[in-house]
């Protein structure tokens, strides 16, 4: 079983930055997880926002890159979403979800976790 808990989020002005975590639990190995962030504003779809694989390498959706950055602390089984230069088009609820399967079990939709999301406001 794995659970995922999210950061509080926050409200920040425009221009400003906020960090947002997520906490994996799980008997499972975590550095073999691979984390997802995504996003959902008011009336739209959920966004990918950006990936941090097993091995660190990270990939970014094209609005987000070089103002967010995702990185993994292994030892804490935590994961971090640092946003900068924020705008208020980045306002939504983010989620992280983890693609943790058990050992011998293929990646894919059955070993998906999600987080509760959480609330980023960003002020013009």
């Amino acid at each position: 079983h794995v659970q995922l808990v999210e950061s509080v989020g926050g409200f920040v002005q425009d221009g400003g930055s906020l960090r947002l975590s997520c906490t994996v639990a799980s008997r499972r190995t975590f550095s073999r997880s691979v984390i997802q962030w995504l996003r959902q504003s008011p009336g739209k779809q959920r966004e990918w926002v950006g990936t941090i694989n097993t091995t660190g390498i990270t990939k970014y959706k094209d609005s987000v890159k070089g103002r967010f950055t995702i990185s993994k602390d292994n030892a804490k089984n935590m994961v971090y979403l640092q946003m900068d230069s924020l705008r208020p088009e980045d306002t939504a609820v983010y989620y992280c979800s983890a693609d943790l399967p058990p050992m011998g079990r293929p990646y894919g939709k059955e070993y998906i976790y999600w987080g509760q999301g959480t609330q980023v406001t960003v002020s013009s």
